[in-house]
């Protein structure tokens, strides 16, 4: 893994991790980074050149003057596609990274070969169970000074407490991620904290401005209707985070995407179980190069 930087109105650290052919991008969600590619990126870098950034207010790549608000990361997201990949990529996006992905595809078609959507934020359909633990995040950190508390109180924990929390949350069984790949996240998080109030800030613009574009359903899936890449949704049996339900209801939407649901799998499939991850992805990978 080779770590760089380009200037896009401001710096941007994206990993490069080899391999030649088509580019494949990866776009990480809300509170991730490039790390969390770590467990299926080399696999993947069979199959194409693969880069993966910290979008604005993430990972390494600090706001500098931007906004980590969703929109304005949808254009450095197009904006990376030009400059760095410079051709049509697949784009591999999860949580919000996924509908990071969805709406890039649908504003620049041009410069989106394929898109892997896993666990992607969708709108969920109505009557959709929320996980109370899920529920008491989301809202708890959408209230203007409720969530800045909870921030703060969740940063005194200690990076290694933080990280392991959110994988908890975001994983069926945690243990099962290689303690490479955590001890990297850990150190990210401990890299991060030197930002203090800024890093907080970031991610709570970014949460509610996903949310907000969420509840509007009718816009999303008019948009959905318009991309003209294929698809393919990888979504986790079991997540907390992405109902299935949701991921099925954006299959039936589309279905000319494939839509594979991954048992016993959580938000993050690709931390979580990359062999199978890899698998259906190689599988879509090699269709969609015919």
């Amino acid at each position: 893994m080779k770590h760089c930087t380009v200037d896009l109105d401001g710096p941007v650290h994206y990993a490069d991790f080899g391999g030649s052919g088509r580019p494949i991008v990866l776009v990480h969600g809300l509170g991730g980074s490039h790390l969390n590619w770590l467990a299926v990126a080399p696999g993947l870098a069979r199959s194409g050149r693969v880069l993966a950034l910290d979008l604005a207010g993430f990972g390494r790549t600090p706001t500098a003057g931007r906004t980590a608000r969703v929109g304005a990361n949808r254009k450095l997201l197009g904006r990376f596609l030009e400059t760095v990949a410079g051709e049509r990529a697949v784009l591999v996006g999860n949580s919000m990274g996924g509908y990071l992905a969805l709406a890039e595809a649908a504003a620049e078609p041009a410069r989106v070969a394929a898109l892997v959507l896993v666990s992607p934020a969708v709108p969920p359909p109505f009557g959709t169970r929320i996980d109370p633990r899920v529920f008491a995040f989301f809202f708890g950190s959408s209230m203007p000074f409720l969530g800045r508390a909870l921030m703060r109180l969740r940063a005194s924990r200690g990076p290694e407490v933080a990280v392991r929390d959110l994988l908890a949350l975001c994983c069926v069984d945690s243990s099962r991620i290689g303690r490479d790949v955590f001890d990297a996240h850990v150190e990210l998080a401990r890299e991060r904290a030197l930002r203090g109030s800024q890093a907080r800030r970031d991610f709570l613009e970014a949460q509610r401005s996903l949310l907000w574009r969420l509840v509007r359903r009718r816009r999303f899936f008019r948009m959905i209707r318009g991309i003209e890449a294929r698809a393919l949704i990888v979504q986790g049996e079991r997540d907390r985070l992405v109902r299935v339900a949701a991921a099925r209801a954006l299959a039936d939407a589309r279905p000319d995407w494939r839509l594979a649901v991954l048992e016993d799998v959580g938000h993050v499939p690709q931390l979580e179980a990359p062999d199978r991850f890899l698998a259906e992805v190689a599988r879509f990978l090699d269709l969609t190069s015919h």
